[in-house]
C-alpha cells in the first residue's frame, strides 16, 4: 500500500511522534528519580528488612512498559480504519 500523506500531513505526524518521545523521556526521568529517592528512604530506614519499594517498582513499571509500548511499538491506524472510524462517526 502506498503512502498518500501530504508533507503537511507527514509533518504534523513527525511533531506527535516528537511529543510522545519527549513526553516518555520525561516519564521515565521521573520513575527513576522517585524510585531512587524510595530506595533511599528504604536504605535509611530499614536496609535488612522488607522490600517494600518493589510495590511502586512494579506497579509503576507496568505503566512505563505500557508508555514504551504506545511510542515505539503501537502502530499507526491505516487508512482503511481511519475512514471506516470517519463513516461510522458520520452515521450518527
Amino acid at each position: 500500500m502506498t503512502d498518500t500523506r501530504l508533507p503537511t500531513d507527514l509533518r504534523e505526524a513527525a511533531v506527535i511522534r516528537l511529543r510522545k518521545k519527549r513526553d516518555l523521556q520525561a516519564h521515565l526521568l521521573a520513575f527513576v528519580l522517585v524510585n531512587l529517592f524510595l530506595n533511599g528512604i528504604w536504605l535509611l530506614t530499614t536496609p535488612g528488612g522488607f522490600y517494600w519499594p518493589m510495590f511502586p517498582l512494579l506497579g509503576w513499571g507496568i505503566g512505563l512498559a505500557f508508555h514504551v509500548w504506545d511510542v515505539y511499538v503501537g502502530s499507526n491506524p491505516s487508512e482503511e480504519a481511519i475512514r471506516a472510524e470517519m463513516d461510522r462517526l458520520g452515521h450518527r
